[in-house]
């Protein structure tokens, strides 16, 4: 895919209203899904490209690679797109926590299901 990437043959995107398709981040040596961002056609680019996971921020307008400020980072092993054309998964090689609150995915908060009860995260393996 990256080399179709980077001959500029960007596969067909089902873009939102800003952009943007979805891009669910997944853990390619666990499976476990990490976190999601967001991703223009030049982010997804940069991420087939360049080696590092790129995003697109809606909050400050602008580009930004996981672990640039936190050494957290993200190496992609490959990028999928769903069948809608609206979402990408990215499996990657993930450097320490995936979450900015240091946990190791985004995905910790249990939501109530319809019989009452709270369906658990995956254990990470951290015993910490």
């Amino acid at each position: 895919m990256s080399d179709t990437i980077a001959d500029g043959q960007l596969p067909s995107l089902k873009l939102d209203a800003d952009g943007l398709v979805a891009a669910v981040i997944q853990d390619d040596a666990t499976g476990d899904v990490l976190m999601v961002g967001y991703m223009d056609e030049e982010a997804l680019r940069r991420t087939a490209t360049e080696g590092r996971v790129t995003f697109w921020s809606r909050s400050r307008q602008e580009y930004w690679r996981k672990g640039d400020t936190s050494g957290n980072i993200q190496v992609p092993r490959s990028i999928a797109l769903d069948c809608d054309g609206d979402a990408l998964l990215v499996r990657v090689d993930q450097t320490g926590p995936a979450c900015h609150t240091g946990a190791r995915s985004c995905f910790f908060t249990p939501v109530p299901t319809q019989t009452g009860q709270a369906t658990a995260p995956p254990d990470d393996g951290d015993d910490a």
